[in-house]
């Protein structure tokens, strides 16, 4: 064998054997630091953590360059994967706890609400990975071809890079020494919880886009062989997931009240932002599904199914009773008299009666236009009228003089968002089909949540959804059949 190739060779099984001892060794520091709260440890600990991570980033494409015929290198690699998520994810759950119990009386309620959605993230992490082995060998069994590339290689390449930024953060220590790899640990270790917000409801998203994607790809082996052809069944077993998703948006919405009540609402307003993106994957999912439309032994002629009903109460929570209840704890918690004698609690009950009526309406709705909403959609008007709240609560803790600004835009808003849900003859075009159809416009969007790293995150929120309010004066034109393309390869079909 060529000394180059033999090289090669051994680098490849050092990349893809080597992140189990590197882990293991993060959990030797990190029981260390939690016994010594030494930041020397803390450093090195960090630094096996980090390494693993590059590991992982780069061991598929260099096994499968060097060693492009060995059937054993995708096998070692998701072997290796199991071992390490079984490792790092308890510890990182464990720290956050210890980080909180350390925190003692300092400690508050959005930092306890942290340490729950970290455990429930590391929990779904693990679940979605024995799901998916689960998925792909059945399929195996039955004669399905593996491929080496998939989507789930997504949910793998993010999953190393979050959990070493969660390490970093659970188990820092301060008043460590001033060298260059303390100081980027210690940066990592203070960074926001709503930065860390952000970075886990993205990382759930897409873990639960990874669980949809094995389903669609090998779910047909083994509903096959549980439903023996009962069309019924297999529907109910496939409605799980988008249902699934469905509650998924109810919990957002509720979370982004409890953290109101915290005074932390630009988490909440990334916890919505959250909400909108499951609200967007079940309908998406049941599509994909084919459980939007009814059953082929369906003779009524109006289908209301258990999902959309479920949908819709969701969509409630989250979009109606969300918004107003955000919209109410502001302006309760505010000393300034002049937004304490605006009607402002009346006004919370219009928009969530307002926002419910819309939704009966939708649902009972016989004539819906392909592609459009009737009005404006009630997830684009609780982010439209949550953003400018942003603004007014960092007025009320600077007592700033734009107080009484930002809370006339905030009640206005709450009128107008009231109004516009309700008139069905403006239509809005379906934005997510349209990032669809417009990947550009995709990654504009996408660009533009980097902001919530700035302190004009709010402002650029509240202006790209004046835009969308305004967009029904051109979008109007764009015909329904166009419209309803969720991708610009989807051929159009007549209806």
């Amino acid at each position: 064998m060529p000394k180059r190739q033999f090289i090669s060779r051994n680098v490849a099984i050092i990349l893809v054997y080597g992140r189990p001892p590197l882990v293991f060794a993060g959990m030797l520091c990190a029981i260390a630091v939690m016994l010594t709260q030494n930041p020397v440890i803390y450093s090195a600990g960090v630094m096996c953590l980090f390494i693993s991570m590059s590991f992982d980033l780069v061991d598929g494409w260099f096994a499968a360059r060097f060693h492009p015929h060995s059937k054993l290198s995708p096998l070692a690699d998701r072997i290796m994967d199991k071992l390490v998520y079984s490792i790092i994810f308890p510890v990182v759950a464990l720290g956050v706890m210890w980080q909180f119990h350390l925190a003692g009386d300092n400690s508050n309620k959005q930092q306890f609400l942290h340490v729950i959605f970290v455990l429930i993230l590391c929990v779904s992490v693990l679940v979605r990975d024995h799901f998916a082995h689960f998925m792909r060998n059945f399929a195996l069994r039955k004669g399905e071809n593996e491929e080496l590339r998939e989507i789930g290689r997504l949910r793998t390449i993010v999953a190393a890079p979050v959990v070493a930024l969660l390490y970093a953060h659970a188990f820092y220590v301060s008043e460590g020494p001033s060298s260059a790899i303390y100081f980027w640990s210690s940066w990592l270790g203070n960074i926001p919880l709503r930065v860390l917000f952000f970075i886990e409801i993205v990382f759930l998203i897409i873990n639960f886009g990874s669980v949809a994607m094995y389903c669609r790809k090998y779910g047909s082996y083994c509903l096959d062989d549980l439903c023996l052809g009962d069309e019924i069944l297999r529907r109910r077993i496939l409605s799980f997931f988008p249902n699934a998703l469905t509650v998924m948006n109810a919990m957002m919405g509720v979370l982004a009240i409890f953290f109101t009540d915290q005074g932390r609402i630009e988490e909440a307003y990334l916890i919505l932002l959250g909400a909108a993106m499951f609200d967007k994957l079940d309908g998406a999912v049941a599509r994909k599904l084919g459980l939007t439309e009814p059953p082929s032994n369906f003779t009524k002629s109006r289908y209301i199914s258990f999902g959309g009903i479920l949908d819709d109460i969701s969509d409630a929570v989250s979009f109606c009773i969300a918004p107003a209840s955000i919209f109410y704890i502001i302006f309760s918690n505010s000393t300034h008299p002049e937004l304490l004698d605006l009607p402002y609690g009346w006004i919370a009950v219009l928009y969530a009666l307002t926002g419910v009526g819309r939704l009966i309406y939708f649902t009972i709705d016989r004539a819906p236009i392909p592609g459009f909403f009737k009005g404006i959609p009630t997830p684009a008007a609780a982010l439209w009228v949550t953003a400018p709240l942003i603004m007014l609560q960092e007025a009320m803790i600077e007592s700033s003089d734009q107080v009484e600004f930002w809370g006339m835009v905030c009640f206005c808003l709450m009128i107008v968002a009231s109004i516009l849900m309700n008139v069905y003859p403006i239509r809005y075009l379906h934005l997510g089909r349209f990032m669809g159809r417009h990947p550009w416009f995709l990654r504009v969007t996408l660009l533009l949540l980097l902001l919530v790293f700035t302190p004009y995150f709010g402002h650029a929120a509240l202006l790209y959804l004046t835009l969308y309010v305004f967009s029904p004066v051109l979008t109007w034109r764009i015909s329904p059949e166009v419209a309803e393309k969720e991708s610009r390869n989807k051929p159009i079909t007549s209806h």
